[in-house]
């Protein structure tokens, strides 16, 4: 019995899957409990556009990922945070403190806090290079630096 399946199904695919299976295993478990459905030529018609069409988003969403990525050519954010004799922060700069920065640099799109790829808050004072992922396979570093606040 050749299946379509909709869900992961452990030891025989993932979504979208042409699977062929026992007529038992097919008709009393996979259908009932709506883990796959029939293969017919329409069906499998269907699922090779909706395939189609993901690529397509897929390669569309690379492409804007690209373009928003210009954005942040040459871009430095600068942070003043109040510090220690040694240059570390009172403070930190967050993840959310750089979205916000960088949004307010003008950008045509709002950057989330999660796509701003730092391991840890910054708690000195300097430049860093921080990632910022925009689309699975487009990453871009934008310099951040935080310098002493006098007074």
């Amino acid at each position: 019995m050749k299946l379509i399946l909709r869900q992961a199904v452990e030891n025989l695919g993932d979504p979208g899957d042409i699977v062929e299976v026992a007529p038992g295993y097919g008709r009393n478990y996979l259908l009932p409990q709506g883990l796959a459905y029939e293969a017919s030529e329409a069906n499998i018609r269907r699922l090779e556009e909706e395939k189609a069409q993901a690529v397509e988003r897929s390669r569309r969403a690379y492409l804007e990922a690209k373009r928003r990525a210009s954005q942040f050519d040459h871009m430095v954010l600068g942070f003043r945070a109040r510090a220690g004799e040694d240059g570390k922060l009172f403070g930190s700069v967050t993840a959310g403190d750089i979205a916000d920065r960088a949004n307010a640099e003008g950008l045509d799109f709002k950057l989330e806090r999660k796509q701003v790829m730092l391991s840890e808050p910054l708690k000195t004072l300097g430049a860093s290079k921080v990632p910022i992922r925009l689309h699975a396979e487009v990453e871009v570093g934008i310099e951040v630096r935080v310098e002493r606040e006098e007074g």
